[in-house]
């Protein structure tokens, strides 16, 4: 299996980061991990989330970990240096199935659109783009100014997905934990990986529409 390129940036909502590859790792897919330096020091200030707490030990290390999921199974995830532009995803021709940055800063939003390579989240972007692979970006921020907007647009036309953060309430969600499972859910989707996170919408044959007099 080829592995999946996850980047996490210096937005606030190091959650989705982290509950994207706790799903990716009870599934055993492989992961490449990128963390940049500020997300290292969001993760930090957000780490009064239980979840952070089993993941925690991949902020301080910079090579290949061996993750346990909770079946007690040992999953590769391989964590690359932010700055290292000599590791393979910074290469077009080390086969992924795809990317996803969550969650995506603007600053990185912005390099990502204009082509810039001023690290390697930047450059393994750079080289999903170029080679046609899956690409979710996970945009947190608001409100959001014309230049966001923008590329966002850029990049949708480019064939990424962007998948802001927003949760929904129709499954009767209680928790935060469910409002990031939603999410997290939404970016499987585009990735085409199962899961059960939300209740898919059925309908309902319990709600009254009026007639139209």
């Amino acid at each position: 299996m080829k592995p999946y390129v996850v980047a996490m940036t210096g937005a606030s909502g190091a959650i989705y980061g982290i509950r994207l590859l706790e799903i990716l790792a009870e599934q055993k897919i492989p992961v490449e991990l990128v963390i940049s330096d500020t997300a290292r020091i969001v993760m930090r200030e957000e780490g009064s989330h239980s979840d952070f707490e089993a993941l925690s030990p991949l902020i301080k290390k910079k090579d290949r970990a061996l993750f346990y999921n909770k079946k007690k199974e040992p999953v590769p995830i391989t964590i690359h240096d932010f700055h290292d532009f000599t590791a393979p995803i910074a290469s077009g021709s080390y086969p992924t199935e795809g990317m996803i940055i969550i969650p995506c800063s603007m600053g990185t939003l912005g390099a990502v659109a204009s082509g810039l390579s001023q690290n390697l989240i930047h450059r393994a972007a750079d080289c999903t783009i170029k080679e046609g692979r899956k690409f979710v970006l996970v945009p947190r921020e608001t409100p959001l100014s014309a230049i966001h907007l923008e590329n966002m647009l850029k990049l949708a036309r480019l064939g990424v997905k962007i998948v802001p953060p927003m949760p929904a309430f129709y499954g009767s969600q209680q928790k935060v934990s469910d409002l990031v499972d939603f999410v997290v859910g939404k970016v499987l989707d585009q990735m085409d990986i199962p899961h059960a996170l939300y209740p898919r919408w059925v309908g309902s044959f319990s709600r009254y529409i009026p007639e139209r007099s």
